[in-house]
């Protein structure tokens, strides 16, 4: 928690002082308890943000009982993706006798003052991609939160857990290149997430180390009705069609795959689809998809073992963590599908 007016850490009172309203309608609005008006509501958050104001009524508790909480935000749990990082987190932490509290931010209209009220009832914060934006993520350093961050590039004070991107992305473009494809495609959106940007980053460098032109990418979100959206408007295209789409996600490319097959559209013959992570559909769809592996659930052990780190004092210094990738060639890239991996 950040300090207070006096060099100690803010309290209720603080924010009640700083926001000129009585302790009884600060409490409501902390609490969300009461009624309570909108302005006296902006007032309290405006005074809180200010302060760094975290309510720290039930990590004190969780604190004299030695009993060890941990707080996982997340943008969303749609998709196979957060269910293998999940899993690996809680396995970690059930083993080390850890609780976890899980908040999703999407759709939630204050997810900041959502995250500081967690954080008064958990002993730190894992924060995943684009779950949370810099301003608040920093704010909880500020207030003396222990943060980790997942898939997230590296921010003062906090650690970070993450997979290798560019140069795997850059590895697969170039096969595909290698292999006579002259107009691919990127698909997702390099804005919407640290870890698509470095894909689309080492998409560009294998096109740019070859002297071709970058593609612009097709900034769509990484869901199966954007993958199904793309394939569609391929096949409607009246001038040249792409020859190779380089999904930023499965979902992405197993959507597009689907769409293609059921117009008669020949992957790898007629166009190339890849995608990133290897969740289970891809080793089991016709033909295998070309993917790279991302280490998910070694992402959430690892992510929940430097919370714990930070939590019990035994590390002070942040820690950045790189987990290595896997480019896994399977049929729908057509190149060599006798060296597929699988």
């Amino acid at each position: 928690m950040a300090p207070g007016p006096t060099g100690r850490p803010a309290t209720i009172y603080d924010v009640a002082a700083r926001a000129k309203l009585s302790i009884a309608t600060v409490s409501r609005v902390l609490q969300g308890t009461g009624p309570v008006s909108a302005k006296a509501r902006e007032r309290v958050d405006q005074a809180a943000r200010e302060l760094n104001y975290v309510p720290l009524r039930a990590a004190r508790s969780l604190a004299v009982q030695r009993h060890e909480a941990h707080g996982l935000v997340l943008p969303d749990l749609a998709g196979p993706f957060y269910g293998d990082l999940l899993m690996g987190y809680e396995r970690w932490a059930g083993e080390h006798g850890q609780s976890v509290v899980i908040t999703v931010t999407h759709g939630n209209p204050d997810p900041q003052r959502t995250v500081m009220d967690l954080a008064g009832r958990v002993d730190g914060i894992v924060v995943h991609g684009n779950a949370l934006d810099l301003p608040a993520v920093q704010g909880l350093r500020k207030a003396g939160v222990p943060v980790v961050l997942i898939a997230h590039p590296p921010v003062t004070g906090c650690d970070s857990v993450r997979s290798e991107s560019a140069a795997s992305a850059e590895q697969l473009t170039t096969r595909l290149l290698e292999h006579g494809r002259r107009t691919l495609v990127f698909v997702g959106d390099p804005a919407s997430s640290y870890d698509v940007s470095e894909r689309y980053a080492g998409f560009s460098k294998a096109h740019e180390l070859r002297g071709l032109q970058v593609p612009k990418p097709v900034r769509v979100p990484l869901t199966e009705e954007a993958g199904r959206t793309v394939a569609e408007k391929v096949l409607q295209a009246t001038t040249r069609r792409p020859d190779g789409l380089v999904c930023a996600n499965d979902e992405l490319a197993l959507a597009a795959m689907t769409a293609f097959a059921a117009h008669g559209v020949g992957v790898p013959e007629d166009i190339v689809v890849t995608g990133w992570d290897d969740v289970m559909a891809a080793r089991y769809v016709s033909p295998g998809l070309t993917t790279v592996r991302q280490p998910m659930a070694e992402l959430g052990r690892v992510a929940a073992e430097r919370l714990h780190e930070r939590v019990t004092g035994a590390r002070t210094r942040a820690r950045n963590d790189v987990l290595a990738t896997q480019l896994v060639l399977r049929d729908s890239c057509g190149t060599n599908p006798g060296d597929a991996q699988q």
